[in-house]
């Protein structure tokens, strides 16, 4: 009993040395008071994004603030649908390529001089852009911006770094086949948009990157990495005026010495109804997504659409709530044990979007489920409520407010909103649409893009029991007497 006793003793001892006293509880409500105001307090406070166009066309944005760190990025008008049947892969290739050295500083040399800062590069290659950004000590931020300039002007392209690249990508190509949801999404977009270039995948085949050479990489930078095709965007503790300096001194090579030539404008990519099935009775899971074609980005639909998808809310088995969770696809694929996971999703492109759900199941479940989410969609266009609605408009404000969390997701605001929107979206617009947003608007949107509109759908591994085309097309409305 002693020793329990002194056991006892003991932890409370090392709680109160570790957390200190217990504040009072009237400081207790001060902070919970101030806690409360900050959401709209927070929305007013967000430094202003400011754009500067330098007389070549490049973009330059950042937004200051008193991080001790910035975030510093090219992002590029370029990506899988500029590319066609035969150069599919261009634009992934060069971003290997682009992280492996310039004419300036070779081979490891570029990477050494990033690692020296203490800074961190990486890339990524999209359908739509592509984009590179450093993240450093604010005090390097024009040593990030020469960094970067160099990367996107002067890329090497040697031709025994493209052979090691290609032996790479190869090998993330054989990767990249056995994660079942990215190849779903991939077909999905062959089917909904066959015969387009955004079929395309973002990585390119395996046939093209076996034979894609120097020159078809070098045609490709040449057409593309254009100034008014750029924003240079930044976010952090740096000086506007510095980073405009940075950017006047560094980016004046080849492809920013005048606005260049124009890139041919983008064609209109179809949308199709229509399905890619991919059987294989050997996989333990099957994996499906179903998607009508949504509005592109600039359109403001895509709020409501949002907040749509927040209702239907998103499921895995390792959530915790069970059958009392608020999504009620959730609640029903708990009772009935009908998935694995399911997520809705609204992918957006400059004139087109894939507006859709994505779930993996058992064989013996797709049937259950695909009826379920084919319902809830139904419901969405019939009888949404406001309750709903209320719910699922403070999901996405909590998610609008997330993208403050660090200067990287702020760095990649600003350059993504000023090539997809031509300008930076105050937090402040966005809450007033979301507020805006009511149950009516739900129902008549919906409705717009879901009700009665031929799905394109793509399936992978056990799904034998997925339902003929027609008769999935025929659960898209309501028969009401």
């Amino acid at each position: 009993m002693a020793a329990r006793s002194v056991c006892r003793a003991g932890s409370a001892a090392g709680r109160a040395l570790l957390w200190g006293p217990r504040p009072s509880a009237a400081l207790l409500t001060l902070t919970r008071k101030r806690g409360a105001a900050t959401y709209a307090q927070t929305l007013q406070n967000i430094p202003e994004t400011q754009v500067t166009t330098l007389e070549n066309g490049l973009r330059v944005a950042s937004e200051e603030s008193n991080h001790p760190t910035c975030t510093v990025g090219v992002w590029i008008e370029a990506g899988s649908r500029y590319e066609d049947s035969k150069t599919n892969g261009a634009a992934f290739f060069v971003e290997h390529m682009a992280l492996k050295g310039t004419k300036k500083r070779p081979g490891s040399a570029f990477e050494k001089e990033v690692e020296s800062l203490g800074a961190h590069l990486n890339g990524y290659t999209s359908r739509e852009q592509t984009a590179f950004y450093i993240k450093a000590l604010s005090k390097d931020m024009p040593k990030a911006v020469e960094l970067l300039s160099d990367l996107v002007q002067n890329c090497a392209l040697e031709d025994s770094q493209i052979e090691k690249e290609r032996v790479v990508i190869l090998q993330e190509l054989k990767e990249m086949d056995s994660n079942l949801a990215d190849v779903t999404f991939d077909y999905l977009h062959a089917t909904a948009y066959q015969g387009t270039s955004l079929a395309h995948t973002v990585e390119g085949t395996t046939d093209n990157i076996k034979r894609m050479t120097r020159g078809d990489l070098a045609s490709y930078v040449d057409t593309h990495f254009k100034a008014p095709r750029m924003v240079l965007a930044a976010a952090g503790g740096i000086s506007h005026k510095e980073l405009v300096d940075a950017a006047k001194q560094h980016f004046t090579g080849a492809p920013f010495t005048s606005k260049g030539d124009s890139v041919p404008a983008l064609k209109r990519c179809r949308f199709t109804g229509s399905e890619i099935r991919a059987r294989d009775d050997g996989l333990p899971l099957a994996h499906i997504a179903l998607a009508v074609e949504g509005p592109g980005w600039a359109d403001p639909d895509n709020v409501v659409l949002n907040v749509a998808n927040a209702i239907i809310g998103r499921y895995d088995r390792t959530f915790g709530g069970g059958k009392n969770q608020s999504s009620k696809l959730a609640t029903l694929a708990v009772e009935h044990n009908l998935c694995h996971s399911f997520e809705p999703f609204n992918t957006c492109y400059s004139d087109t979007g894939l507006f859709g759900f994505h779930f993996v199941s058992d064989p013996l479940s797709v049937d259950d489920m695909m009826f379920c989410a084919q319902g809830e969609w139904m419901r969405l266009c019939t009888s949404t409520t406001e309750s709903e609605v209320t719910r699922a408009k403070n999901y996405l404000r909590n998610a609008m407010v997330a993208q403050l969390d660090g200067t990287t997701r702020v760095c990649e605001n600003i350059g993504s909103h000023l090539l997809h929107y031509g300008r930076r979206i105050p937090l402040e617009e966005w809450d007033a649409r979301i507020s805006a947003v009511d149950a009516k608007m739900v129902r008549d949107v919906c409705s717009k893009y879901i009700y009665d509109k031929c799905p394109a759908i793509a399936a992978v591994g056990p799904i034998e029991q997925l339902l003929d085309y027609n008769r999935l097309r025929s659960a898209m409305y309501w028969v009401r007497l």
